[in-house]
């Protein structure tokens, strides 16, 4: 062994220090946060599919139905118990009147719902529904084509069916 081998001679005090700052350093450091795999993904795999937390995948249309009415339950909730807070304090806690009480706010948009449903079908059978008048002065001949097509099949076949009067 010789002197000149770090492991074989003793550190000095200023050596000794500074390793011991890296040790302290080293130790205290941070774990990473993040580790990506870097061994490829199989193509597929025997395992069953498991089911994940939160809420299942679902259209657009079905997430925004989802929302409205979690969003009208809260609403509902916070007026229906304001209604039972408000029986309890007057001393009128009869079961039927709370639960009327309760669900009033709820059938209230309910009925609005619907009403706002029947007022859009009405518009939109009003916006189709057209009245034609013809007035003519003198012979005339019309005729009326109509075109019905249809598509059907996972490689597509489209049928041209042609009417005339």
């Amino acid at each position: 062994m010789s002197l000149h081998d770090p492991a074989a001679r003793p550190l000095t005090e200023a050596e000794a220090d500074a390793r011991a700052q890296e040790l302290i350093h080293e130790a205290y450091r941070p774990a990473p946060l993040s580790y990506r795999d870097p061994s490829p993904t199989p193509a597929y795999g025997d395992a069953p599919p498991v089911s994940q937390p939160g809420r299942p995948p679902m259209s657009q249309r079905a997430t925004d139905a989802s929302a409205l009415m979690l969003t009208g339950s809260v609403a509902a909730l916070s007026v229906s118990g304001g209604v039972s807070l408000v029986l309890y304090t007057l001393g009128q806690v009869d079961p039927v009147t709370l639960a009327i009480g309760a669900a009033g706010p709820v059938a209230l948009v309910l009925a609005a719902g619907s009403l706002l449903k029947s007022l859009g079908r009405a518009k939109a059978d009003m916006s189709t529904t057209t009245t034609h008048h013809h007035h003519y002065a003198g012979p005339v001949r019309q005729e009326t084509t109509n075109l019905s097509s249809t598509t059907k099949g996972m490689i597509a076949r489209t049928n041209n069916t042609f009417g005339g009067r």
